[in-house]
């Protein structure tokens, strides 16, 4: 059984905070080794909750996380043992980047009730990715860019590498890998216990991005960032295998120059024999190698190729690379590939030879869900029919039946599913863009309320008075376009609006999921839709909407260029209808979709009056190399392309309203995007108003104050520049 661990959905505001989001509440919740209850925090310590009944019990109380000096833990996560004997919490947690991966950890014996601090020879808040051994007498972890094994009944610790530094990195790794391929814990047990296989990167080559702080003393500091900018080649990354117990590290070797290749996956197979996915810099080749862990050799045994780019487990599985979907003992494995043109569900032999493929038909799979071997079955998300939707499916890995509907087809919406280990139950919640957040628990294979009165069906709540309303329309170029539009609160047909669009644009994320509050401006301090205002999400192509690779991936080498074009034909085409007022009509988005802001004022002025732009990348060489090769290719090639796609190429064509915001502790999006845009504004007399966060990152949410004043900057700009109310 292969099920995934909770999760919880979220509006989009920000692909970032999202992802924060769920990567912090999957840990906070675990099942049962039955499946038939779980574990949750509460009151200070971890309840059994069962699934059937509701009903919660203390499992460890607030009393047993009490440490020598009469304080009690707070616990951000927590992980059993393979045998359930001990817990391993992590607590007093400090953020490395956007992650709170830095922190304390300690264990638990559940008999005993014997709380042992981990690294105790460590500063505080100097340990990363602990995790137990096998056989839960030891726990391996990260400090100081170092591994380390450590004896719980004696405390005696082990360091297995002694190199790490702030540039040579093991067991975990760099900005760019962690940012683009969801890579962070960097290192496995093998199944025996008896070695540790982990990555290495070598990040001395790539140089630094400096940020300056010039807040936090007297004298500025510099901060430095190891940031591989696009062209610049990747950092050298290998695996090694270690004795658990110390010792020399026997390196993989594995065909390929290490500067132009890629290393986001790797796995034990049996305790000698780990499995590696490599990808080509550009990221159009993927391979998979068989590693001898004894002699380091490896073996290619499966490849596939792409004209545009291979996405990877992490894009499919919530940002998450981790684990391996073995079947049949280890004979198969699940693989998901679009090479049909769909993202589908394939099983493959372990040798690679034999394809069979389970998902047939002209759709998508959003994600996998549960991997049921006792029926034979898969779960998985995804939406044939509606794009903007989401539903759960299963389908037998037989390769010869189809999908069948697990989700009750009368809610019609975006729904989200966490099913237990035994594949008997799933927490299952509801939205859609007039219905609020319900969940329910339910049985499966049948999805069945478990209790009618908690049940969707007994507790869902619609909004018959909805303003919004979904819809697609067909530009001047032939492209249908998804798109939803919040109508002003007493509407009135024979009067002009103003209009708001909400964008993003890039192949990160879509801003038309059929989901409750995606339509709500969460930066506007007020009702936008009661102050007269039409607010308009459009989906262009090259977002990752579930419409077949064809839809996702015409956006290659194009970004800034075609995903603009079928924005804002979708606008003009929207804004057909007279009630639209066309000398009111504004822009904003965050992170890319500040940049396609951006690109929408400088591109289309004619259209867009007002753009508010966060966050925005304004030249496209100045960022990360693994996410704009991906869909960009190599500036050394193709440097037209960033060239054409950048908002800075055409900021001399300013002519509407624009308001610029960024951080300048921002270690994605860096300043010097803001600084560059600035200058080429100035150079052509195009005034605009700027507002710069003192070393804010990329959400812009540190600092006492920080949201609200943006919130009321963002405010009084939209209602002075695109005034609300009907004219």
């Amino acid at each position: 059984m292969q099920c995934k661990k909770p999760i919880s959905i979220a509006v989009f505001i920000l692909v970032v905070s999202v992802q924060w989001a769920l990567a912090q509440f999957k840990e906070s919740m675990q099942y049962t080794p039955d499946g038939n209850s779980y574990y949750a925090v509460q009151n200070g310590g971890i309840a059994k909750v069962d699934i059937r009944t509701s009903e919660a019990s203390a499992f460890i109380t607030k009393e047993q996380l009490a440490t020598t000096d009469g304080k009690f833990l707070s616990v951000a996560s927590f992980a059993f043992s393979a045998d359930n004997t001990r817990l391993l919490i992590f607590t007093n947690t400090a953020k490395v980047w956007r992650y709170k991966t830095l922190g304390d950890y300690w264990v638990l014996d559940i008999a005993s009730h014997k709380l042992t601090q981990l690294g105790k020879d460590k500063p505080s808040q100097a340990l990363m990715y602990a995790k137990f051994s096998p056989d839960a007498k030891r726990a391996a972890y990260v400090s100081g860019h170092n591994l380390f094994t450590e004896d719980i009944a004696t405390g005696k610790i082990v360091q297995l590498t002694a190199d790490g530094t702030r540039k040579l990195i093991n067991g975990t790794f760099d900005w760019v890998y962690e940012e683009e391929f969801g890579c962070r814990d960097g290192f496995r047990w093998s199944p025996d216990g008896a070695s540790i296989a982990f990555w290495q990167v070598d990040a001395t080559k790539i140089r630094d991005y400096l940020m300056l702080n010039t807040t936090d003393s007297l004298y500025s500091y510099v901060v430095p960032v190891e940031y591989p900018k696009v062209g610049e080649a990747p950092s050298p990354v290998k695996i090694g295998v270690v004795n658990s117990n110390g010792g020399a590290v026997k390196w993989m070797a594995i065909e390929g120059d290490p500067q132009q290749h890629y290393l986001p996956r790797m796995e034990w197979v049996d305790a000698n024999t780990l499995v590696v996915q490599q990808l080509n810099r550009k990221q159009q080749e993927s391979k998979l190698f068989y590693c001898n862990t004894a002699d380091g050799t490896s073996r290619n045994f499966f490849t596939e190729n792409d004209k545009a780019w291979i996405e990877i487990k992490s894009y499919w599985n919530e940002d998450d690379p981790t684990g391996w979907e073995w079947l049949n003992k280890g004979k198969e494995f699940v693989w998901v590939s679009e090479k049909d043109g769909w993202r589908h569900l394939y099983k493959i032999s372990r040798d690679g030879k034999k394809e069979t493929l389970l998902t047939n038909g002209k759709y998508d799979i959003e994600s996998i869900k549960c991997i049921d071997e006792a029926t034979n079955t898969i779960y998985f998300m995804a939406s044939p029919d509606n794009a903007t939707q989401l539903y759960l499916y299963k389908v037998k890995m037989d390769g010869k039946s189809n999908a069948v509907l697990v989700t009750p087809s009368g809610l019609k919406g975006t729904h989200s599913y966490t099913i237990s280990p035994n594949g008997k139950w799933a927490s299952h919640e509801f939205s859609s863009y007039n219905t609020s957040y319900v969940k329910e628990w339910i049985s499966l294979p049948d999805g069945k309320p478990v209790n009618e009165k908690s049940s969707i069906a007994s507790n869902i709540i619609t909004d018959q008075n909805s303003t919004i309303k979904y819809t697609s329309v067909t530009t001047e170029d032939g492209i249908t376009l998804d798109a939803w539009v919040n109508y002003p609160k007493n509407f009135d047909s024979t009067k002009k609006y103003p209009v708001v669009f909400y964008v993003y644009g890039e192949p990160a994320a879509s801003t038309v999921g059929d989901m409750y509050g995606n339509h709500r401006n969460f930066l506007y301090q007020g009702d936008m839709s009661e102050e007269g205002y039409f607010q308009v999400g459009v989906d262009n192509r090259g977002t990752p909407s579930l419409k077949g690779s064809a839809w996702r991936k015409s956006i290659y080498r194009k970004i800034g260029t075609i995903n603009i074009r079928d924005m804002a034909m979708g606008a003009k085409k929207i804004m057909e209808k007279p009630y639209f007022d066309k000398d009111r009509v504004a822009v904003w988005g965050w992170s890319g979709g500040g940049s396609s802001t951006l690109n929408l004022m400088f591109q289309y002025p004619e259209i867009f009056k007002a753009g508010i732009a966060i966050a925005a990348v304004a030249n496209q060489l100045f960022y990360d190399n693994i996410y704009q090769e991906r869909y960009m290719g190599l500036p050394q090639e193709n440097r037209e392309d960033f060239i054409n796609g950048s908002p800075v190429t055409n900021a001399k064509n300013l002519k509407g309203n624009l308001l610029y915001i960024h951080g300048t502790g921002d270690d994605n999006v860096h300043y010097d995007n803001a600084e560059v845009l600035v200058n080429e504004l100035v150079k052509y007399n195009k005034q605009f108003q700027f507002m710069a966060y003192p070393n804010r990152t990329h959400s812009i949410s540190e600092g006492a104050g920080t949201r609200l004043h943006l919130a009321t900057l963002y405010t009084d700009y939209l209602r002075k520049n695109c005034p609300p109310g009907a004219r």
